[in-house]
């Protein structure tokens, strides 16, 4: 305020020259304060500018293919069965290249096919070349139980696991599913997608109940099987205690297994169950059988399969591109 009052004293003291001088610093302070303003807008703009959205142009939306879906009608089974094809890159109906087949019992979209197929994808790049580029089937579940066990004359060993025998209305249609395989599924990829080449099977749990018993008794069925975490304990063990009787059966062809077992102290008799088979394959099975034994204490049953499929490949297929 004393500044204030000092600058008017000056300016009536100064008379004429006061006005004028009063008149100049106003003009000044007017095209100072414009100056500062432009000054400011100028820093600001490109941080404004860049903040802004610029529209993007959408060319085009379409799917992101990743493979086939269709329905098979069974007379083995007496349905109509989902499968999910994921064909190789490159893969070309009309040209002479036939292609190894990796079926996967637990095949289903909202199962096992899609991060399976992205394994085997994964290995068959270029700078990988783990293995040849392969047609993955995966077969869609209808009623798993059923399908993937063997039958038994009752179900009172569920009781002494645990398990409640309402869980199992229907079961011991193993013997059905595998002749489907045979005699349907496997002649059907061949003749429509040139699959006629190595075929490998992947199961876990009852579908490695299932696995198990097509190695044990339908060996030649496949040259490869990753067995994971086996459901052996159904039937009171009856396919493990059968095992020795059933290798002695000669091989037609050289064949390799991979077993994985989950962390022991999450369940002792599966994990005893697995090294078993392994044992019976080492001790029975001959030199023609190869075998793959592969223990995953950080896994759990529910865990596992995704690490399991990856090191079984790796086991099976030691050598890539760039490692001999």
């Amino acid at each position: 305020m004393e500044d204030v009052l000092f600058e008017d004293v000056l300016f009536i003291v100064l008379g004429e020259a006061g006005k004028k001088l009063r008149c100049s610093l106003f003009l000044f302070k007017k095209i100072t304060m414009k100056i500062l303003f432009a000054i400011t807008l100028f820093c600001l703009f490109p941080c404004w500018a860049f903040t802004q959205t610029t529209p993007v142009a959408v060319t085009k939306v379409q799917p992101l293919n990743f493979g086939i879906t269709q329905v098979l009608p069974s007379k083995e089974l007496g349905e109509n069965r989902v499968i999910n094809i994921h064909l190789p890159p490159g893969y070309n109906p009309e040209d002479t290249l036939t292609y190894p087949v990796i079926y996967i019992i637990d095949g289903g979209a909202d199962e096992d096919f899609f991060h399976i197929a992205g394994i085997v994808r994964y290995n068959n790049q270029p700078w990988i070349n783990r293995f040849p580029p392969s047609i993955v089937v995966g077969i869609e579940n209808v009623n798993r139980r059923r399908d993937c066990t063997f039958a038994v004359p009752d179900l009172d060993f569920l009781d002494r696991l645990g398990f409640d025998k309402a869980a199992f209305p229907a079961y011991g249609g193993s013997a059905r599913y595998i002749a489907f395989l045979e005699r349907e599924l496997i002649p059907f990829i061949a003749e429509k997608y040139k699959g006629v080449r190595e075929r490998t099977i992947i199961g876990e749990s009852l579908a490695g109940l299932l696995a198990t018993e097509v190695l044990l008794r339908h060996r030649s069925l496949f040259d490869r099987y990753i067995i994971i975490s086996p459901s052996l304990w159904w039937g009171n063990e009856q396919l493990l205690k059968a095992a020795p009787e059933l290798l002695k059966k000669p091989v037609e062809k050289s064949i390799a297994v991979y077993i994985a077992a989950a962390k022991k102290e999450e369940d002792v008799m599966m994990y005893d169950e697995a090294t078993g088979l392994n044992e019976a394959l080492q001790q029975y099975g001959g030199s023609a059988i190869k075998v793959f034994y592969d223990y995953l204490p950080d896994e759990l049953h529910s865990t596992m399969i995704h690490q399991a499929v990856y090191n079984a490949f790796k086991m099976m297929y030691p050598h890539t591109e760039y490692q001999h």
